[in-house]
């Protein structure tokens, strides 16, 4: 009988120590469970943001990264534009206008994807330029692997050119061309975009030279932009054979109206030779036209009226063997503006030629003695 109770006793308390052995496992790993989910793992959002911000997250079987710290660059720029004015009643009639090609050739140095420098107008070189007739432009572009930011501002002087007629007599010759002093633009805007295959292609290996394309790699680009155009048209400045023909929609002097779009375009990048790289984008734009105009001539107009297609080009050649890079891009926007009887389109771009090389090697890439 003492035996059996012993017995009982012993099975009885190994089970209570096993109870209790089972009880503190348990909660050890739940408090284990705990800490790593509420300490070591951050929230779904914060990891969101950490992979969005997370510039360097590539394919290095696309995308090598620039081994060096800061670049020196000699570049020229070219910038064109246009503006054409058009009515179609009582007959369809066109006018267009553009300014010479302006250059500034300049020296930058650069620090990974940021280049700051020094830029110089090559018409203040040969001979000097009427203060009046001088324009300001300012372009920004930013490229990162999956952001890219352009901010633009340009206020064009006074030395247009008249450089195509449609719509008038038939004496004028197709070749006509004439100094016009009455248009002024101030153009002024920001587009963001988001860059889709991030981790294969490479908008800095073309625009930027701050990394490598290994291998062909092709992109959807979604975006937004946002910019204000004040158009001052002076047709009284026109020859007199043009202001008595012209139609009456097209007499209007002050246009302003603020663009708004989404985008939604296609960009690849070719590598068609060893450390040579050629790169197209084109990204179409729906936008969207709140004008001061019509508020002035109340002239009514259908909501989808202040709808217009725009477009954003983007095209770059580049040899870059990691250390010396030369190449070519272009940069061009258009924009259209429609109301009743009454049409501008405006395209402006800058053409870029530069050559440079990379210095001093970051750390991680330096040999080990």
């Amino acid at each position: 009988m003492g035996k059996r109770v012993i017995l009982y006793l012993f099975l009885l308390f190994s089970l209570s120590l096993q109870a209790q052995s089972e009880k503190k496992a348990l909660s050890t790993n739940d408090s284990t469970r705990i800490d790593s989910t509420t300490v070591t793992q951050p929230s779904p959002f914060k990891r969101a943001i950490k992979k969005f911000m997370n510039f360097s997250d590539f394919d290095t079987l696309y995308i090598s990264p620039n081994r060096y710290n800061y670049a020196l660059m000699a570049t020229h720029f070219s910038n064109f534009e246009y503006y054409s004015v058009t009515s179609e009643q009582p007959q369809p009639q066109k006018l267009s206008f553009s300014p010479n090609p302006h250059n500034k050739i300049g020296l930058y140095f650069g620090w990974r994807w940021i280049f700051l420098g020094w830029s110089v107008d090559v018409d203040d070189i040969y001979r000097k330029t009427n203060r009046k007739n001088r324009g300001t432009e300012f372009d920004l572009s930013l490229y990162s692997s999956k952001l890219g930011v352009d901010i633009f501002y340009r206020r064009t002087g006074n030395n247009y050119k008249i450089h195509k007629i449609k719509g008038f007599s038939e004496d004028i010759p197709s070749n006509y061309s004439e100094d016009f002093s009455g248009i002024k633009v101030d153009i002024k805007g920001l587009n963001l975009y988001y860059i889709f295959n991030n981790r294969k292609f490479s908008y800095p290996a073309a625009f930027s030279q701050s990394t490598n394309q290994r291998r062909n790699a092709g992109t959807f680009i979604a975006g937004f932009s946002i910019s204000k155009h004040h158009l001052d048209f002076d047709y009284t400045e026109l020859p007199d054979f043009l202001q008595q023909t012209m139609n009456p929609g097209m007499k209007v002097k002050d246009i302003k109206y603020t663009n708004a779009n989404i985008s939604f375009g296609y960009a690849y990048n070719w590598v068609f030779a060893r450390n040579c790289l050629a790169c197209l984008s084109l990204t179409p734009a729906i936008a969207y036209k709140a004008s001061d105009v019509d508020a002035k001539t109340h002239e009514g107009k259908a909501w989808y009226g202040k709808f217009n297609l725009d477009f954003l080009l983007r095209a770059g050649v580049v040899y870059n063997n990691g250390k010396y890079f030369v190449g070519t891009s272009f940069v061009g926007k258009n924009y259209n503006y429609h109301r009743n009887n009454f049409s501008v389109d405006n395209g402006f771009g800058t053409l870029q030629i530069y050559a440079g090389f990379n210095f001093n090697l970051r750390k991680e890439y330096r040999k080990k003695k």
